[in-house]
């Protein structure tokens, strides 16, 4: 190829992009800015939520402007925000550990064993089923006060679609893999650790992600019921009180703490097991 035919080439290629319309142009270059778009939708979400919050006049102890929630987190010291914060991630951590610990030896004996399976999955249904918010002033009177009926709220809320996952990733593996370790004679335990595991760890990664965010949730649930600290409790405690941008600051604090945490097991997956993510989100 000569360099005319090169130029050529480029010019008309560069023709081709300037025939390209506007609009479509504009969204290439927004997609291939990570995080561009949805910072940008959030700034338009605020920008007419702050707009028809001024236009109709809505009372701020109905709904606060985004100008007026962010002089709720001015209005409570950074010592109480970091007491309410603690407060809800000690319960929310602890009941997801716990739940973590239990869901996952369950799961592995409810795919080895049928018995285990017809004889537990179905109170597992049932105590899923059940309204935790309803169960949750039961519980805190049997356990009393203190963090102990916190973390068990959070656990039950958590640790279900831990269990449900795990037993469908390990139930995924190739029955050809399986049935060569059988030939082979490995023992369970290696069948398990070397072959169902790793064919079950996207399916516990994506277990994970919702865990953690359901623990924030089971946390949140249980301070509304009964606590004197946490972010439930402060948003309870703010809104009856029709302290409204406290506890929208209040609300904007526990979706950052649950995104953060979401994102954290994410980086967890991305460190150690890169090879469970699809292709297009490595």
């Amino acid at each position: 190829m000569t360099l005319q035919d090169t130029s050529a080439a480029s010019s008309s290629s560069g023709q081709r992009k300037m025939k390209q319309p506007l609009g479509r142009r504009i969204s290439r270059a927004l997609l291939r800015v990570p995080g561009l778009l949805p910072a940008l939708t959030f700034i338009l979400i605020l920008t007419v939520w702050e707009i028809s919050v001024l236009v109709f006049s809505v009372p701020s102890y109905v709904l606060p402007a985004p100008s007026r929630i962010a002089t709720g987190f001015d209005a409570v010291s950074t010592h109480r925000w970091f007491q309410h914060i603690w407060a809800t991630l000690r319960v929310a951590l602890t009941g997801y550990v716990i739940s973590i610990i239990v869901a996952l030896p369950l799961a592995i004996a409810l795919t080895r064993s049928e018995l285990v399976n017809k004889a537990l999955y179905p109170i597992l249904v049932v105590i899923q089923s059940t309204p935790v918010v309803a169960i949750a002033p039961i519980i805190i009177v049997v356990l009393g006060a203190g963090d102990a009926p916190r973390v068990v709220i959070t656990f039950l809320i958590a640790f279900f679609p831990l269990v449900v996952s795990t037993a469908t990733g390990l139930l995924a593996t190739p029955r050809e893999l399986i049935e060569l370790s059988k030939s082979l004679r490995a023992p369970v335990w290696r069948e398990i650790t070397q072959i169902r595991l790793p064919y079950a760890i996207p399916y516990v990664f994506s277990a994970l992600k919702i865990s953690i965010t359901l623990a924030i949730v089971g946390a949140v649930v249980a301070e509304f019921v009964a606590a004197d600290k946490g972010l439930g409790f402060f948003i309870q405690f703010s809104t009856s009180m029709f302290r409204l941008p406290e506890a929208w600051a209040g609300l904007g604090i526990l979706v950052l703490l649950s995104l953060s945490l979401f994102q954290a097991v994410s980086l967890v997956q991305r460190l150690f097991f890169p090879w469970s993510l699809p292709k297009k989100l490595l």
